[in-house]
């Protein structure tokens, strides 16, 4: 297999029960860093992508897809029996990588999987990594630790939700919306944050997010970018 970038890269996460959206896929950069969690590897093939990594207890993925893993990834077994999920492996195993960005791609229909894998972005194991998102049946989600700010691109009239998974969340400001937040603190899963607006504009609109303390969870509409190479 091809040597591994060691910085400076975008690693792309799959896992989940769902499978991977072809205008989410889009947005992969050609020269990210694939890494499968378990069944994940079965949507991946079967949408056109290689992961290079495959990670997990392996109870889900596929014997076609565990067969092909075999020949073309680097395979990654932990036993069923364990204190982390899949996901949180393979974030883990991104991290030492020393990324730019992690993204993480999902889904599935049940909804303690939805909050553990969103969830697992705040894990301290990522907290090095500058940029962290994910797409998780279709809604993208950006976390920002604190203290910390992000510059978001978003479609213009679109629904933005601010909320503090991980606990409290302090001095959040918001820039570039309807209801703009000023040094404010916000609770555990409170609905402070929920349902703001971006304006309208004949384009994308530029909002800006920063906290002093906490971990941040950003529900929103990102504007399409180009394919990075």
């Amino acid at each position: 297999m091809p040597a591994e970038e060691s910085v400076n890269q975008h690693i792309v996460i799959i896992t989940g029960a769902s499978p991977i959206d072809p205008a989410v896929a889009a947005r992969i950069p050609p020269s990210a860093l694939l890494i499968a969690v378990d069944g994940g590897l079965d949507h991946a093939l079967a949408i056109g992508l290689e992961p290079r990594h495959l990670v997990g207890d392996l109870d889900s993925v596929s014997d076609d897809g565990l067969a092909w893993a075999a020949r073309n990834a680097s395979i990654d077994r932990h036993p069923t029996d364990k204190d982390s999920t899949d996901t949180e492996l393979a974030l883990a195993l991104a991290a030492t990588f020393d990324p730019e960005r992690i993204t993480l791609i999902g889904g599935g229909d049940r909804l303690d999987h939805t909050f553990a894998g969103i969830g697992a972005l705040g894990a301290l194991s990522v907290t090095s990594v500058p940029v962290l998102d994910a797409w998780w049946d279709g809604q993208h989600v950006r976390v920002v630790q604190g203290p910390g700010s992000a510059a978001l691109r978003l479609v213009a009239g679109s629904t933005l939700s601010l909320l503090a998974l991980h606990g409290p969340c302090t001095h959040v400001t918001l820039r570039n919306t309807r209801w703009e937040l000023d040094r404010v603190d916000i609770g555990p899963v409170v609905g402070l944050g929920v349902s703001n607006e971006v304006p309208q504009a004949s384009g994308p609109v530029d909002v800006e997010v920063s906290l002093s303390g906490g971990t941040l969870t950003i529900f929103d509409v990102p504007a399409d970018e180009p394919n990075a190479s």
